[in-house]
């Protein structure tokens, strides 16, 4: 058995299929230690893996502005306060391996120096998205900067410098690799619900023959919008298809305008819903993203500030498996986007046939067997 410390980045999106690796890695003997924002302790401690919180970020917060991301996100992500904790943390547990989320250039500073084989994770695509991934990385450094710290390195030099890349997405729609990274592996999506998320009972029957649409955006604090999940609401009010809206913890139901046609849940498992949906409306992060195509679902992608989902949202085009509109899109443009996607049979058969090629990959095993052969080599 070894024991496997993750250093994990606090975006929502990050977190499931880091623990469904987890779970792999747990299948076959290893303990997976997980060093986490504080407020994320209770996701891990429910999935049934031990934490540790970092918060020693919260005594430079004041010196951070601007963004995005936002302030409290950049701080903990780039912190030297966090970098040292970090390295506490670790010198304290003694892991035989080293996993960092690709956003966590704090970590990712530091975990060369302790001669541990060391796999950094991009849970969305990276070749077709390496500028925007630079331009993040570089965001995040002129924040530190601005903060009044030392700069850090760029994200070829924090990504080169580990053992190990870990893409948890699919090689065949990706863009070409990159000289000089042959690294990186794709293991494929990693698509297990967070157990928060249960199987919803919802008011329509299985046999109702109504098309049903998933609605679900983006659940971390700095990307919610309240706003938008309205805006959708209304704009499929007058659709002939049944509504299910996942909103995260940070809604307000009580304020939502839910129309006669929808029900709206803080969580609800995704699985499910989309073994019986027509349609996702959603702001295109690659989770949802792959688990919509898995189910043969295409898309109506309104992006967010997220840096992957304006590019997904691109790609959702560019397949021919949904329709992408801008995040402020009015009620009425999406009542007419929806429309035309449950209208136009090509956008449900270009999702199920990539949906086929995607779905023979278990990405969380596939991750752990490269996680097993960065230990034994």
């Amino acid at each position: 058995m070894t024991k496997l410390l993750w250093l994990c980045h606090a975006g929502g999106g990050n977190l499931p299929p880091s623990l469904g690796v987890a779970r792999a890695l747990k299948r076959r003997g290893h303990e997976v230690v997980f060093a986490v924002k504080s407020d994320m302790t209770d996701r891990i401690d429910r999935a049934g893996f031990r934490s540790i919180g970092v918060s020693s970020s919260d005594s430079d917060l004041p010196r951070y502005s601007g963004g995005p991301p936002v302030p409290p996100l950049a701080c903990y992500l780039t912190s030297p306060n966090v970098s040292d904790e970090l390295k506490r943390i670790i010198k304290a547990q003694q892991p035989g391996v080293l996993l960092v989320d690709a956003m966590f250039p704090a970590a990712l500073a530091i975990s060369p120096t302790f001669g541990l084989p060391t796999v950094v994770f991009s849970h969305t695509f990276l070749f077709r998205q390496m500028e925007t991934w630079r331009n993040v990385i570089a965001q995040l450094g002129a924040m530190r900067v601005d903060a009044g710290f030392d700069p850090l390195p760029d994200a070829d030099a924090l990504w080169l410098s580990q053992t190990r890349m870990i893409v948890t997405s699919v090689k065949e729609l990706e863009a070409p690799a990159l000289p000089g990274w042959e690294k990186v592996r794709h293991v494929g999506p990693i698509i297990e619900d967070e157990s928060i998320a249960q199987t919803a009972d919802l008011p329509w029957d299985a046999s109702d023959p109504t098309p049903m649409a998933l609605v679900s955006f983006a659940t971390a604090k700095g990307q919610f919008s309240q706003d938008k999940i309205q805006r959708v609401l209304d704009g499929l009010a007058a659709v002939p298809i049944h509504v299910v809206a996942t909103t995260g913890v940070h809604a307000v139901l009580e304020d939502l305008r839910i129309p006669g046609n929808a029900v709206a849940l803080k969580y609800a498992a995704h699985n499910p819903i989309l073994r019986r949906a027509a349609l996702c409306v959603t702001h295109g992060g690659h989770g949802t993203l792959m688990r919509s195509l898995i189910h043969g679902v295409p898309m109506l992608v309104l992006p967010g500030t997220g840096h992957d989902q304006l590019p997904n949202s691109k790609a959702v085009d560019e397949w021919g498996v949904g329709k992408a509109l801008a995040g402020d899109a009015t009620p009425t443009e999406i009542s007419i986007a929806a429309q035309s996607l449950l209208n136009t049979a090509s956008f449900s058969e270009e999702a199920k046939r990539l949906g086929q090629m995607i779905s023979p990959y278990d990405g969380a095993e596939n991750a752990a067997t490269e996680i097993e052969a960065v230990l034994q080599a």
